[in-house]
């Protein structure tokens, strides 16, 4: 039976689309990619300087004074265990993937979640697109991520940056539209600027809100950095890969495993972060 509509060409337009700002934008995506991989790779550097158990204790402070001795004591021997996995190595790389990952989620993330928030016209804007880079599938952002940066660390970062932002941007909206009226008629009654009640009343009232989609952030990168080791990007990510395209399940399992501790490790942390400066986390 003949088609009653002609095919339209979506896909092909997408491929002109990508050529075009491939061949424009190219020295762009060149500075992008060379400042990416110096920040991931020159991160990595210096954390294998240090020795391991070194580094654990550090890590088990820094998350004993973000949450709770409990999470410190779990990280201190989580990291020990990945490193006596002897995957330390691939645990640094896929951290320092999910930290230059997330930082640039809430550089770029929370000053538009602000701004939607200000805005009526712009969360219109944004609410769709964000609708749209929560649908699609993981897999769909590697391919214009290997078009424009070729494979290895950056287009993982590019992805999971993407993959991983709506979260952020959504929870600060969220947050500072459900700060109470009654507070915001009082700054008003007092003479605020909008300038001033954004900043010392809505974001610091939101901060729980907008760190829970900070956390959201985190755990989304951390899935797509392990899904990115399909085009190269280093890490645990890529030890899975490996152990899946060989057929070694044992290797899997214990790679999955250091990948679920390193979860727990960083969703315990954020959780607890924004409490524990407010005084409201027990020990």
């Amino acid at each position: 039976m003949d088609k009653l509509l002609p095919r339209l060409p979506f896909a092909d337009w997408i491929d002109d689309g990508v050529g075009w700002l491939t061949d424009v934008f190219a020295p762009l995506f060149d500075g992008i990619a060379i400042f990416l991989e110096v920040l991931v790779e020159g991160s990595v550097d210096i954390l294998s300087q240090v020795p391991s158990i070194l580094l654990a204790i550090i890590f088990a402070l820094i998350a004993w004074f973000l949450s709770t001795r409990k999470i410190g004591f779990f990280t201190l021997l989580g990291f020990l265990f990945i490193d006596y996995l002897g995957l330390w190595y691939p645990m640094l790389q896929m951290l320092a993937l999910v930290i230059a990952s997330v930082l640039f989620a809430v550089i770029i993330g929370i000053p538009i979640g602000i701004w939607a928030s200000q805005k009526p016209i712009v969360k219109a804007i944004v609410s769709p697109i964000l609708d749209l880079m929560q649908t699609m599938p993981a897999f769909v952002y590697l391919i214009p991520a290997i078009f424009f940066f070729n494979i290895g660390v950056v287009p993982g970062v590019v992805a999971s940056v993407i993959f991983a932002m709506p979260p952020t941007i959504r929870l600060t909206m969220l947050g500072i539209e459900q700060v109470p009226s009654d507070l915001i008629e009082a700054t008003e009654a007092f003479g605020s600027t909008a300038w001033q009640r954004l900043v010392k009343v809505q974001i610091p009232l939101a901060q729980p809100t907008i760190l829970a989609g900070v956390n959201q952030s985190i755990m989304l990168s951390l899935s797509m950095v392990v899904i990115a080791s399909m085009v190269g990007a280093p890490g645990l990510g890529e030890e899975v890969y490996r152990a899946v395209t060989q057929l070694k399940t044992g290797v899997g399992v214990e790679v999955g495993v250091a990948i679920v501790i390193v979860a727990i490790i960083l969703d315990r942390i954020t959780q607890h972060a924004g409490t524990k400066k407010q005084g409201g986390v027990s020990e």
